[in-house]
């Protein structure tokens, strides 16, 4: 029998280097590495400059040090964790889509020479980015950064997510993934050979830029195009599709070297570390959530009796460290694991609605900044040929009462902002929320075995032990309210209080709208 793997033999005096480190869940596998490997040899962030000319260390003492996911670490070990973001912590300013990062060549290859290990958590996490950008970020870019583990033979973590699966149906497991629709040729080593599939969307995306120079039709062409190329090839959104083609790349270029693809479902707030419901921004769930809080919307386009793979953002950060400390203490191979809840313990549709919505009617009043009014309706789920019926019916009637509101001078009816954010909701996250597959586990619980006991209570990845009502009637709603949201502007109108909040996704749903062709189907 192999002897116990342990997360602190594999990381102690080892050298990190962490991309997409100013995103939500690179900041709780940062602080998790911190608080759990405190003689780390060094961090490395690489962080692309700011827009304003700030680097990588202004960034990171604006947009990391500060976060309050150190909020434990401040008050517990406030000495410790200034003097290791002042010793051990190396900011690089680079840029993850260009080759060497931007780097000179013998600064980039002296930086590989220092790097034991590569957790790459950079992505481009708009469901429908214009196409050049998800490719260069979520695909392409994977090639740059194994090319600086390959220098120093470093294993690399990539994370990807389960949607990696697309349009394909039923159980979903830690394999790599077959395009449900288009043949892509497989390579002999396993990977999908993506050379003729690159030099095509090259092609397209030329064909667009070539069309027109006017930005904003451009980005509205490129993002249309996205999801067209997505469709084609198998899968609902450019996100996805590009994240699939980073997995196919970081397979060709890692062979017969370490890699770990870890995919996480979709990420909300933490379970337990470093405290309960901690979040930054407002992710999938929430944008719904959001909408039914202020009224914005009252139905959605799902399936109430399908499983939604919900995971909590320490458990995913958990499966992160956990891969790679295996990465660094067992020979090198292609691992994939997927962080999730649908085998181990599954929650419809219909079972997160019921569960949020009497959470908010009987409790609405303990989240001051999600809540502005008792909520007084109720959210309900339809089909697909329903919910259409529903919208253009009740869009010509608000349609005609906004007619009649501005000949009266009292401005465009509030229902019919409501049925835009509805059809903007359903437009960007209803493939989510009408799921045809579950995503299983059963590699990732068998590595937390291979760890000593108190690694797998430290680095828990058990879904299984998750009580819903507790997680997202209590723990999530209280740190939606009190990490996502800012506190309310007072005696400010609604529209103005709204606007302070912080919706990550609810932004990137209405760029998706404001991008989308008119005739775009829901």
């Amino acid at each position: 029998m192999k002897p116990a793997l342990n997360v602190h033999a594999a990381l102690s005096g080892k050298r990190v280097l962490i991309t997409g480190s100013t995103g939500f869940l690179a900041k709780v596998v940062l602080e998790k590495l911190i608080r759990s490997v405190p003689d780390i040899g060094r961090i490395y962030l690489l962080i692309r400059a700011g827009a304003n000319g700030s680097d990588a260390r202004q960034r990171f003492e604006r947009d990391i040090a500060t976060s309050s996911i150190f909020d434990r670490l401040r008050a517990e070990h406030p000495a410790f964790l200034a003097g290791f973001f002042a010793e051990r912590i190396e900011c690089v300013t680079g840029e993850v889509t260009a080759p060497s990062f931007g780097l000179p060549l013998a600064e980039f290859h002296a930086l590989a020479q220092r790097v034991d290990l590569v957790i790459n958590a950079a992505a481009s996490v708009n469901f429908r980015e214009a196409l050049d950008e998800a490719l260069s970020i979520n695909a392409l870019s994977v090639e740059h950064i194994a090319e600086l583990t390959r220098a120093n033979n470093a294993p690399l973590v990539q994370v990807s997510t389960c949607y990696v699966n697309g349009y394909n149906q039923g159980d979903m497991r830690e394999q790599n993934v077959t395009p449900a629709r288009a043949a892509i040729p497989r390579h002999g080593d396993g990977y999908y050979d993506l050379y003729a599939l690159q030099k095509h969307l090259e092609h397209r995306i030329a064909q667009v830029r070539a069309s027109t120079s006017v930005p904003e039709e451009l980005e509205r062409r490129l993002t249309e195009l996205g999801i067209a190329e997505a469709n084609y090839h198998g899968w609902n959104d450019t996100y996805t599709f590009t994240k699939w083609m980073g997995e196919q790349l970081a397979m060709r270029a890692m062979r017969g070297r370490s890699l770990t693809i870890v995919r996480p479902s979709i990420i909300e707030s933490t379970l337990q570390e470093p405290v309960p419901g901690w979040i930054e921004g407002v992710k999938v769930a929430d944008a719904i959530i959001l909408a039914y809080a202020r009224g914005k919307t009252s139905f959605f386009p799902a399936k109430a009796d399908e499983i939604v793979d919900i995971v909590p953002a320490d458990i995913v950060a958990n499966s992160v460290l956990l891969g790679a400390a295996e990465a660094m203490l067992e020979a090198p191979a292609t691992r994939i694991y997927q962080s999730c809840t649908g085998s181990s313990k599954p929650i419809t549709v219909g079972g997160v609605i019921n569960l949020i919505q009497g959470e908010s009617q009987r409790n609405w009043q303990q989240y001051e900044r999600l809540f502005y009014r008792q909520p007084k309706h109720d959210f309900r789920v339809v089909s697909r040929p329903v919910f259409l019926v529903l919208l253009r019916a009740m869009r010509l009637a608000a349609t005609g009462w906004s007619g009649v509101r501005r000949l009266l001078g009292a401005g465009e009816s509030p229902k019919l902002e409501a049925l835009r954010t509805t059809q903007l909701l359903a437009l960007t996250f209803s493939f989510y929320t009408a799921p045809r597959y579950t995503f299983h586990n059963s590699s990732l619980m068998a590595l937390a075995r291979r760890f000593v006991s108190e690694d797998r209570a430290r680095f828990n990845v058990d879904t299984s032990r998750i009580d819903w009502q507790e997680y997202l009637c209590r723990i999530h709603m209280a740190g939606l309210n009190r990490y996502a949201l800012r506190p309310r502007a007072p005696k400010s109108a609604e529209a103005q209080a709204a606007a302070a909040a912080v919706p990550e996704a609810a932004q990137t749903a209405q760029h998706a709208v404001e991008q989308a062709a008119p005739a775009t189907p829901l």
